[in-house]
């Protein structure tokens, strides 16, 4: 019984202080809030359903303790270009491919953006390894922060 008490208190507690990321899909509302607080803009380029390297940099880097602690210093916008048809609205679709067209040009996913609450590029990192190595998104992350 008692193991069973301590099993479910922990797992109450890491569910409890688990941190989900407020990322937004409109560059406009991130622009405005990056204003309000202060804050540069992380602009995530990802094909959530495709690409392997994208999923791979969520694993190692977004959801890394590291990350979370300084991720409420920016503003987060992710754009999304999944392959499936269902997973954003058509309307998010085309935002996204403006976005893309604008700053991701050569369409490279994952690809990061730090972005000023002006629009201006602060500096970019693309690609992921397959050897996992997260130490040159860290620099990137650090060079954005204000």
């Amino acid at each position: 019984m008692k193991k069973l008490l301590f099993s479910l208190f922990i797992l109450i507690s890491v569910t409890g202080f688990s941190q989900d990321l407020d990322w937004k899909t409109d560059l406009n509302t991130a622009k405005n809030l990056a204003k309000e607080q202060n804050k540069n803009i992380l602009v995530y380029f990802t094909g959530s359903d495709w690409c392997a390297p994208c999923k791979q940099l969520k694993e190692d880097f977004f959801k890394s303790e590291k990350f979370i602690e300084k991720a409420d210093k920016l503003v987060l916008l992710m754009v999304d270009l999944p392959f499936r048809q269902d997973i954003i609205t058509p309307e998010q679709r085309e935002k996204n491919e403006k976005l893309i067209k604008k700053y991701n040009p050569e369409k490279s996913f994952p690809t990061i953006i730090g972005l000023s609450s002006s629009g201006k590029v602060l500096n970019s990192i693309s690609a992921y390894s397959s050897l996992r190595d997260t130490t040159g998104h860290f620099r990137f992350l650090e060079s954005i922060l204000k």
